[in-house]
């Protein structure tokens, strides 16, 4: 038995090598998905780049260090500093992480993450074994050998907890453009397929879809939560015929339709299933973009007619003056249109505007009033755009500009971000294969996560609509419904996501 437990190290030393050098030229030879899965790892995302490359180095070095038997007892306490961090790392990844993300691969691959950290376990005790063995025959001393493996215990433990927290943070707060997909949030159920090459969501109540037809821009559909029954109605709206609409849309909201165009300064509305729409404001605004904020109150994006330049302004109909502008919420970084392009969207908490073009967007009060001015996850602070005036006087880029934001959806005080930009350590294939959506806090500034719709061949992604239950998409001809993972409902009500193992 003494001659076992004397051979006993070199054999634990050789069983370590072989392990750390397939882990090490297994990462090599596969490099580059190494360092998705680590970017994607929810306690290590913002160090993926630095991690990716010094794992693989400290385990080379190891095994470079166990080779020799003069070196082999540094080798036995740096192979257990990295074993207890990689230990110390799965069960945070079980206890405390917002999702369990996939294995690693290598030798492990089939291992779940309960199995591998049993086995890591395993391989600390026996390091530990190991060193205790050799440290006695070099006549070390045990209050020595204690201290070394507590001091290096504490100190792997230390350093992922530091590295846990601060890319928490770093994600979160103070990302540099590194997403965290979350993991299998939605599950498609259902699809109807629709009579219209470009549909666009005109609104939801409790238990109807609403859409309209850019191409048929008098038809409002509305289609039964379960995708199985639609209804068209043709709106009829009051002297249509002194109108020379160029781009009519509808907006439904509590139990009412809007129908706008703001190269015409008319704005009609009726009841749901009413299709005579009676003209509430006609003459009160130009407009490029509308969000109604109730029956007589109307966010707009309009143009100034003393700067020329795109402002956001508040149309309400029981006012004497109707129409205040509010020249200061977008800011131009050059000539203050085409840089401070986007979108505008109201909700029960806010008014949001997102640049196109630039990593930004404003969150105002349903009065108006900033509340915050927030980032998106890419560094493009400054819109990629190149403006050419022409003899007439009008402006059109002359380059295909670098387009951040593509549309988003709000729900609360989450707002879901259409980006077109590729983060570090993503995959071209997700890029080739999915739409990204990014989740953000509309109170803070705060990240929450990322998740993919497929692409379906070829055809456009015209819309998607998150509500408390479930996710409406609409691309190509085809409305499709999702449904949530509870932890995934639980992130969008509570704006925080869940312990997997707490469900």
């Amino acid at each position: 038995m003494k001659k076992m437990i004397k051979y006993l190290p070199q054999a634990a030393s050789w069983f370590f090598i072989l392990l750390f050098i397939y882990a090490g030229v297994s990462k090599m030879l596969d490099f580059e998905n190494f360092r998705v899965q680590i970017g994607q790892s929810p306690l290590l995302s913002a160090w993926a780049g630095f991690v990716s490359y010094a794992v693989i180095a400290a385990e080379l070095l190891i095994c470079g260090l166990l080779v020799y038997r003069r070196t082999q007892l540094a080798g036995l306490y740096a192979y257990y500093a990295l074993m207890v961090a990689f230990t110390v790392y799965i069960y945070l990844i079980l206890n405390f992480s917002d999702f369990i993300p996939c294995s690693c691969g290598g030798i492990l691959e089939e291992m779940s993450w309960t199995e591998h950290m049993i086995f890591n376990m395993a391989c600390v005790l026996l390091t530990a074994a190991a060193i205790w063995i050799t440290g006695r025959s070099r006549l070390r001393s045990n209050g020595r050998i204690l201290t070394y493996m507590g001091v290096l215990l504490a100190a792997a433990f230390g350093l992922l907890v530091a590295l846990f927290y601060s890319s928490e943070h770093i994600i979160k707060k103070e990302n540099n453009f590194t997403r965290r997909f979350l993991q299998n949030p939605i599950t498609e159920v259902s699809t109807m397929t629709l009579a219209a090459n470009r549909p666009y969501f005109a609104g939801t109540d409790a238990e109807r879809i609403f859409t309209g037809d850019l191409d048929r821009p008098l038809l409002l559909s509305s289609i039964s939560d379960d995708l199985k029954q639609l209804k068209t109605m043709r709106i009829l709206p009051e002297k249509m015929s002194e109108m020379s609409f160029r781009n009519v849309r509808a907006e439904v909201t509590k139990g009412r339709y809007y129908l706008y165009d703001g190269t015409v300064p008319v704005i009609y509305s009726a009841k749901l299933d009413h299709p005579e729409a009676k003209i509430i404001s006609r003459g009160d605004a130009y407009f490029t973009q509308l969000s109604v904020l109730d029956t007589a109150r109307f966010a707009l994006r309009t143009q100034s007619s003393l700067t020329h330049q795109y402002v956001l302004a508040l149309l309400d109909l029981n006012t004497a003056d109707k129409v205040k502008l509010y020249d200061r919420l977008l800011e131009p970084q050059t000539e203050g249109i085409f840089d401070v392009d986007g979108l505008l969207q109201v909700n029960e908490e806010s008014v949001v505007y997102t640049y196109h073009y630039r990593n930004e967007f404003l969150v105002m009060d349903r009065n108006m009033n900033l509340r915050q001015r927030l980032n998106t996850i890419d560094t493009t602070r400054k819109a990629k755009i190149s403006v050419t005036e022409l003899k007439d006087g009008s402006r059109r880029m002359d380059a295909p500009p670098l387009k951040v934001n593509e549309r988003f959806s709000l729900l609360g005080r989450i707002l879901f971000n259409q980006s077109n930009l590729r983060g570090k350590n993503e995959p071209r294939s997700t890029w080739k294969n999915y739409h990204i959506i990014d989740l953000y806090r509309t109170d803070a500034q705060h990240y929450l996560g990322s998740l993919r719709i497929k692409k379906i061949n070829k055809e456009p992604l015209h819309g998607f609509q998150f509500t408390r239950e479930n996710l409406h998409v609409l691309q190509g001809n085809e409305l499709k419904k999702f449904r949530y993972t509870e932890k995934f409902k639980k992130l969008i009500t509570q704006g925080e996501a869940e312990n997997p193992d707490q469900e």
